[in-house]
């Protein structure tokens, strides 16, 4: 039986598997190979997070392979040697993988199909994370979309039930292609040390079997009343399953499927609000892969001109550490640092603060967020910083400046969600815990270690923001 290499990158599941299925249906004998080679991803590598759940990602792929008779081969780069060198070893015919978007990534694909097919190997890639290519919507004219509602409209029309694929309970062994052993998965990917990550565990569990859990507990406890409970803080009303589908763990496709099949879980506004968060992650895909220099640059350009403020160290760490003085922003990311996740109206709340109230550019957001987030994807992160900055694709304009306060209020009625997270201000009273320095005596007795006021006056922070754009707007 001739041999297949069944590449995998950010699809790291069996289930639902299109270049796994494609080697079996074509009858090669499936060799899966993971290639480490972080340095030819450019400018946005995956940062610490990333690593330490693809690390434990790759070892449930890895035991989920072996309990089906087959095994992972763990390598290092560069990508495109490796695969010639190991194609050459196994006499393979034939290299598959589903497909990446990100530019780079792109760009070195290309090539790597380019010049194995010159060497007469059959090589193929299949679309595996999302519902729609990024390039099968488009307007009336042809034209990318740049608004999110008219895309997920049309793209809504073109909708069809998601098939989904069960993988086979026996697979052949990659030793008889003569596959050799590779390197250990902790020569490629180090635990962190200390282990900083633990409190990441507590909430997530990588692989294909905590996505399938993940997606199951969602559908049994939190779809019903979605769609009004998802922005509050405090809540387990969130699907968490975004890191889940950026690594591939599961597929969008099932994920989709079992959200149309949830009939008795959910009313249709429910599962349609889900739908449209999906919708969300595959309209962030459309516009990088159509305007690929967003993740360094803003997708409106008339920001390329906009004054932004100088990042003095000392301000820009007090944000990163949850020291901010304003409790929702800094209980959003103390979660982030202790969990790699934060909830997604807080974080729109904390990327208000650093792009509005201290006007920095959303880079600096962007780029904290890239290595401390388990679940991030550069669609997804350049999308949301873009947004709430209001210089990229259906952005909020710039002059909507979300009050923090206000917000808390309104997403953490309770000031649950901020006792946890800032538990200094647990003994304040109620009002007193989202602006805790208008009670400067109070916060002085019950939570002294706390910074005794903002980074910057809300009001005056609003109005610097503001005062920035209308000078954008003049020398325009």
């Amino acid at each position: 039986m001739a041999a297949a290499l069944v590449w995998f990158r950010d699809d790291l599941r069996l289930d639902d598997q299109p270049a796994l299925r494609a080697a079996l249906d074509r009858g090669w004998l499936p060799v899966p190979v993971y290639i480490h080679a972080p340095d030819e991803e450019g400018e946005w590598a995956p940062g610490a997070a990333s690593d330490a759940w693809r690390r434990r990602s790759l070892a449930a792929l890895s035991a989920e392979l072996e309990r089906r008779g087959s095994r992972l081969l763990i390598l290092h780069g560069p990508t495109l040697g490796t695969l010639q060198a190991l194609a050459a070893l196994t006499g393979a015919e034939a290299v598959l993988w589903t497909r990446r978007y990100e530019p780079a990534i792109e760009k070195r694909d290309a090539k790597i199909k380019r010049t194995l097919r010159e060497t007469g190997l059959h090589v193929e890639s299949f679309n595996g994370s999302l519902l729609f290519e990024p390039w099968d919507i488009a307007t009336k004219q042809g034209d990318p979309y740049r608004v999110f509602t008219p895309f997920w409209r049309n793209a809504r029309t073109q909708w069809r039930t998601p098939a989904t694929w069960d993988a086979p309970s026996h697979l052949p062994s990659p030793d008889e292609a003569g596959a050799p052993h590779g390197v250990a998965l902790d020569d490629t990917l180090l635990a962190p040390r200390p282990g900083w990550d633990a409190g990441f565990w507590q909430r997530f569990a990588p692989g294909e079997t905590g996505a399938r859990q993940a997606l199951a507990h969602f559908i049994d406890s939190s779809l019903d009343g979605y769609a009004a409970a998802r922005d509050m803080a405090a809540q387990p009303a969130t699907s968490r399953l975004s890191p889940h589908l950026h690594f591939g763990e599961v597929a969008v496709q099932r994920v989709a499927a079992a959200m149309l099949d949830a009939a008795d879980a959910g009313a249709p506004v429910d599962r349609e609000r889900f739908l449209a968060e999906l919708g969300w992650r595959e309209f962030a895909h459309h516009v990088m892969h159509h305007f690929p220099h967003v993740p360094e640059r803003n997708l409106d350009p008339r920001f390329e001109d906009f004054r932004w403020a100088n990042p003095t160290p000392a301000r820009l760490e007090a944000w990163q550490q949850g020291r901010t003085g304003v409790p929702i922003i800094d209980a959003g990311m103390r979660e982030l640092w202790h969990t790699g996740w934060m909830h997604n109206r807080v974080r729109m709340i904390v990327a208000s603060w650093l792009t509005k109230h201290l006007r920095l550019h959303w880079e600096h957001g962007a780029r904290w967020f890239w290595d401390t987030l388990v679940d991030a994807d550069l669609a997804n992160n350049t999308q949301g910083w873009q947004w709430t900055a209001g210089t990229g694709a259906d952005a909020a304009p710039y002059f909507r400046v979300f009050n923090p306060v206000t917000q808390a209020r309104k997403f953490d009625p309770d000031g649950a969600y901020i006792a946890r997270w800032v538990p200094e201000l647990a003994a304040l009273p109620l009002p007193a815990r989202f602006a805790p320095w208008e009670t400067p005596e109070l916060l002085r007795r019950l939570a002294p270690g706390y910074p005794r006021k903002p980074q910057v006056d809300l009001a005056q922070g609003r109005q610097s923001a503001l005062d920035a754009f209308a000078a954008l707007k003049r020398a325009r």
